[in-house]
């Protein structure tokens, strides 16, 4: 029943994602779809690129917590994002990552 709600919060997120990727209106976790779009090649394996200033500046106006609860969730490997690439990111740009999400 877990395993099932899981999918259901997944195939949720998706969604949302598709419904509203046209939408420059689009946050997730106080990140813009062109703050999310400049760091996903930094997050996606199996070839991840440093990331962009415009990575790094998106970053620096996000939710980490936000993100950071996001990592043992199977929603970001759904998107085709690395949890523990997406988990270091903060440190690649020089941003300190919230205490409880190491």
């Amino acid at each position: 029943m877990v395993k099932m709600g899981i999918k259901l919060a997944v195939i949720l997120v998706v969604v949302m994602l598709v419904f509203f990727e046209g939408s420059s209106a689009f946050t997730f976790c106080k990140m813009n779809d062109d703050g999310l779009t400049a760091c996903k090649p930094s997050v996606t394996k199996p070839n991840p690129v440093d990331p962009s200033e415009k990575c790094c500046k998106a970053l620096s106006g996000a939710d980490l917590g936000c993100l950071c609860s996001y990592k043992a969730s199977p929603v970001l490997p759904s998107l085709g994002i690395s949890p523990d690439l997406a988990m270091g990111l903060p440190a690649k740009c020089g941003i300190a990552p919230p205490a409880n999400c190491a």
